[in-house]
């Protein structure tokens, strides 16, 4: 058996500070390669958004995680860097937190998620952005 690679690029348009399920735009993007079995690698390319794997069945879910990230970086004045506004440096520590990375292992072309997961991008800035994800597929 020989192993293949993919490589690919998703471009997220975010409305301010949140998580955004990304889970079907990476399974086309998975199905678009003809993806069978291997591991999809994600990466956000920026410093301050961030990446998990989280429930998706129970909204107060996402709001309590938002809620406890503001409570390990609150926005209230205390950072030396402020350069790019008040929501930057917590955004930052919120990335750090949180992952920039995620493996996903792939089964019969599907990402192989629990029952209640999805993929989300978190926004931690508070203005909308345009956020890049990199994309990578190992396997057959």
């Amino acid at each position: 058996m020989s192993l293949r690679q993919a490589l690919g690029d998703l471009e997220v348009s975010t409305r301010g500070e949140g998580f955004f399920d990304v889970t079907r735009q990476v399974a086309s993007w998975l199905q678009g390669q003809g993806a069978q079995n291997g591991l999809l690698t994600i990466l956000c390319r920026h410093t301050s958004a961030s990446l998990t794997i989280q429930e998706n069945a129970d909204p107060d879910v996402l709001t309590d995680l938002k809620t406890a990230l503001h409570r390990f970086a609150p926005q209230d004045g205390r950072y030396v860097h402020d350069a790019e506004g008040p929501d930057d440096m917590p955004a930052h520590i919120r990335t750090m937190l949180t992952s920039a990375t995620l493996s996903v292992p792939v089964r019969g072309g599907r990402m192989h998620l629990g029952t209640w997961q999805g993929v989300y991008l978190i926004e931690h800035r508070a203005r909308p952005h345009e956020r890049r994800l990199s994309l990578h597929y190992l396997g057959d």
